[in-house]
């Protein structure tokens, strides 16, 4: 049982779910590529033992790196009920956002035009009081947004 369940109100119940986009993997992806690369150059050819090298840190910082995006995205839950948005993000150093939808002001999404063709972007969650939550690279924003309004 997630955050969500756990902190459900008597009577609420969850209406829509969200999750990271895999665009969150890129820069992983990004890094393992060129330490692959960086690798099959420097095969056969003892001058380039320093690019193999090279090609080793690549893969390792690739690694680390995918680990850690793969635990925010485990980590992570965002769910609309029929009384509130409820977001979590983080396993050590944890954000949540908890709000009534009677106390939302707006929700925004943010795209670049990278965003848009992947289907990614940011939510901006504005409470009463001007309270402004960015949550980023969150799959399908726009549906997310369409979710929270159809309950205010």
């Amino acid at each position: 049982m997630g955050y969500v369940e756990e902190n459900l109100m008597p009577g609420e119940q969850i209406t829509y779910r969200a999750n990271l986009h895999w665009i969150i993997y890129a820069a992983p992806l990004f890094f393992g590529l060129v330490g692959i690369f960086l690798i099959a150059s420097s095969l056969g050819n003892r001058d380039q033992a320093a690019l193999g090298s090279l090609g080793v840190l690549f893969l390792i910082v690739a690694g680390l790196l995918g680990l850690s995006r793969w635990i925010t995205s485990r980590t992570s839950e965002f769910a609309v009920t029929n009384k509130r948005v409820i977001i979590k993000v983080g396993l050590i150093r944890r954000h949540t956002l908890e709000l009534l939808l009677a106390k939302i002001e707006s929700i925004g999404v943010e795209q670049g035009i990278l965003g848009r063709i992947l289907g990614y972007g940011t939510i901006v969650v504005v409470g009463t009081g001007g309270t402004r939550e960015p949550f980023q690279n969150i799959a399908q924003p726009l549906e997310f947004r369409k979710q929270v309004q159809a309950h205010v």
